[in-house]
């Protein structure tokens, strides 16, 4: 079947091409901006793992520094600049904004198609952003990052994948070169050398090209709705897994080691329920024999669960979300935190300097 669909991989392959290339000898223009703009994205259609690497860039600087986080906010039902607040929902500004919103109340958030409008609008503000950060914008090229971030699954490298519609790239293999850094994300916690140099022979990055190389760490289980006091069970006997995101099979290998049975209800990719579907999740949850059984979904999907009009069905179920940060392996050379540290400090000054010297 794959076969069939490479012509027209091969289309859109031209068509994503031409339109770098004219970005590339400037009759498309690209706007940069005098204060550090950091570009998390990636070439797959997702799953890699951008929101918890955004949430990590964000605590390393949140503390020191006025940061804004910018997104397009994917299948929110609104349209334009929206700038969040506790008030909005995931509707109005897309699961993952609100979820920037819900754990980190002192940023500011917004969302805009326009990614180039958006910044100036940011910059409009009252109190202004010193640092602005770029969810999924790497094929977004009306901006010039001052920084780009790729990143890619170690299972589901992107050297080892295809465009739509014969694989699951957006974008085309060669725009990785704009890449100042590549994250390689969802690695084994017992990382080797050898591991590494197959990474490195399958991604073959420049010369001016940072690899680093990341893993997921999971919290502690926390309830979806603040008024559930219901408690984890020492020994969880069922979990029903709901997941609304592009790749759950990280999260189900966590938790089948959490649990004796584990069931799972997949759902699409930044899904919305329905009242159908969350009378199911309710049935299946009672249809499950026995004591020690809980319901366990992602963040994203916790939000957009919370924010739905038939939530009420769930409310005094055991409803738990998994929280996932994520860390870095030790490498030799100037650690992830200090390079994207030392590009912040750098640009913070030349913007400083240039205020002065107008």
């Amino acid at each position: 079947m794959k076969i069939l669909l490479f012509p027209f991989a091969l289309i859109y392959h031209f068509v994503l091409f031409l339109r770098h290339k004219l970005f590339d000898i400037g009759i498309l223009p690209s706007e940069s901006f005098g204060l550090p703009v950091i570009c998390i994205g990636n070439l797959n259609l997702g799953g890699t793992g951008k929101t918890p690497h955004t949430e990590y860039i964000i605590r390393l600087f949140m503390k020191q520094h006025e940061i804004a986080v910018l997104s397009r906010g994917y299948k929110r039902k609104t349209k334009g600049f929206i700038l969040g607040s506790s008030e909005k929902t995931s509707d109005e500004v897309g699961d993952e904004p609100k979820q920037y919103i819900s754990k980190f109340p002192n940023i500011t958030v917004a969302v805009d198609e326009q990614r180039r409008s958006g910044i100036k609008q940011l910059l409009k503000l009252q109190k202004p952003p010193e640092i602005i950060l770029l969810d999924d914008a790497f094929q977004h090229r009306y901006v010039k990052p001052g920084l780009n971030i790729l990143l890619t699954d170690y299972h589901n490298l992107y050297t080892k994948d295809y465009l739509v519609p014969a694989g699951r790239l957006r974008d085309i293999k060669s725009s990785a070169k704009r890449a100042d850094i590549i994250v390689v994300t969802k690695t084994p916690a017992v990382f080797s050398p050898f591991i590494e140099q197959n990474l490195l022979e399958s991604l073959k990055p420049k010369r001016s090209q940072t690899i680093y190389y990341s893993f997921l760490k999971y919290g502690n289980l926390k309830p979806v709705s603040n008024s559930n006091k219901l408690s984890i069970p020492r020994s969880i006997s069922t979990i029903l897994l709901i997941t609304g995101i592009e790749n759950p099979y990280p999260l189900k290998e966590h938790l089948n080691n959490k649990c004796i049975d584990l069931i799972h209800m997949p759902f699409s990719d930044h899904h919305v329920y329905s009242e159908k579907e969350i009378n199911d999740i309710v049935y299946s949850y009672n249809a499950i024999i026995g004591r020690n059984k809980i319901i366990i979904t992602t963040e994203k999907d916790a939000a957009r669960l919370a924010d739905s009009p038939y939530f009420r069905s769930l409310e005094n179920l055991p409803l738990f979300f998994q929280p996932i940060e994520i860390g870095f392996h030790q490498k030799t050379g100037i650690s992830f935190d200090e390079y994207i540290s030392d590009y912040v400090r750098k640009n913070l000054t030349n913007k400083q300097l240039h205020q002065r010297k107008d």
